[in-house]
């Protein structure tokens, strides 16, 4: 019988490469209407931009430090920016202008931000602590909720009713608005870095820092690991993104490589390189395209394989 294997496509020229910022992309968010993308950057601004001519719509300024997060809302209504002096900026979606003058959140750097999927709360991450804002009102809502060490990524679950959130000391699961925490383990060796979960909910994926290589998949109906830990990038892995579909995981790396993984089998099948590291990645509205960004100041865009990777015969009998 023919062995089959599954050759791994080396990309190192990407489709485009959008220029705008000066240094350091840090985050990347495509609108639902699958036109436009929007950038942070060390550089302070934010860049929304237009896929169809690559064209920065509006760069927009407000931020005096580095900006490290940016979330879309789910109805593409709001734009949530965070830097590294604890304030936070809400923009209007289909214009990038002001909807809020900036919310001083904390001296300390805002390290993630996630809208729920229904865009009634946005969740800011924060040394040790996780805010949750009314997006009617622009005010906390609740207390904060204490993860006893310095958060990460926190993301919210496809239903809204989990919010996961990785800190330096493992990985915890709250609900948002009873602010019961639901489990709490162990993950990375050392560090939890970014997170993300599958569209139909039964899965989250995590990912450590340069001590634990690896990313993590994790049964959200026990918590508990599905098999072995994915392994491939030499150096931290600092976001992650899953397709529409659950079919595709992408992973970028401090290493310089975006690692695009096939679900199903945790199949290696893509690896997209950077000339510098990679921070940010994410998924075209469409699944066509992977976007990616990091230290040169770059977003590269790269076609995402279509379907399942393909099928080759190695020996035959």
């Amino acid at each position: 019988m023919a062995e089959i294997i599954h050759p791994t496509i080396l990309l190192t020229t990407p489709n485009r490469s959008f220029q705008g910022h000066e240094s350091v992309v840090n985050a990347v968010a495509v609108l639902p209407d699958g036109r436009r993308i929007v950038t942070c950057s060390r550089d302070t601004t934010l860049c929304l931009r237009n896929l169809e001519d690559g064209l920065v719509l509006k760069k927009m300024n407000g931020h005096h430090n580095p900006v490290l997060a940016v979330a879309v809302s789910g109805d593409g209504q709001l734009i949530a920016s965070g830097d590294v002096n604890g304030e936070l900026i809400v923009w209007q979606g289909n214009t990038g202008e002001f909807l809020t003058q900036s919310i001083k959140v904390r001296s300390n750097a805002i390290t993630t931000l996630d809208f729920s999927p229904d865009a009634a709360l946005l969740a800011s991450g924060y040394d040790w602590m996780m805010k949750l804002w009314s997006t009617n009102t622009w005010e906390v809502q609740g207390n904060p909720i204490n993860c006893g060490a310095d958060v990460n990524c926190a993301r919210f679950s496809p239903s809204g009713e989990l919010l996961a959130i990785a800190t330096n000391k493992g990985i915890e699961i709250w609900n948002p608005y009873t602010r019961d925490r639901v489990a709490k383990f162990k993950a990375a060796i050392d560090k939890d870095l970014s997170l993300v979960w599958t569209p139909d909910g039964t899965r989250l994926l995590s990912a450590g820092s340069f001590s634990d290589r690896t990313i993590r998949e994790w049964d959200t109906s026990t918590w508990k690991q599905v098999g072995d830990p994915w392994r491939g990038h030499n150096d931290r892995i600092n976001a992650l993104a899953v397709d529409s579909t659950g079919t595709f995981l992408a992973s970028a790396s401090s290493d310089k490589d975006v690692r695009l993984w096939r679900l199903s089998d945790r199949r290696n099948i893509a690896i997209f390189t950077h000339s510098w590291p990679a921070h940010c990645v994410t998924f075209s509205a469409d699944d066509k395209y992977i976007f990616s960004g990091g230290v040169d100041g770059k977003v590269s865009e790269w076609n995402a394989p279509e379907g399942q990777a393909p099928e080759v015969s190695s020996h035959s009998f």
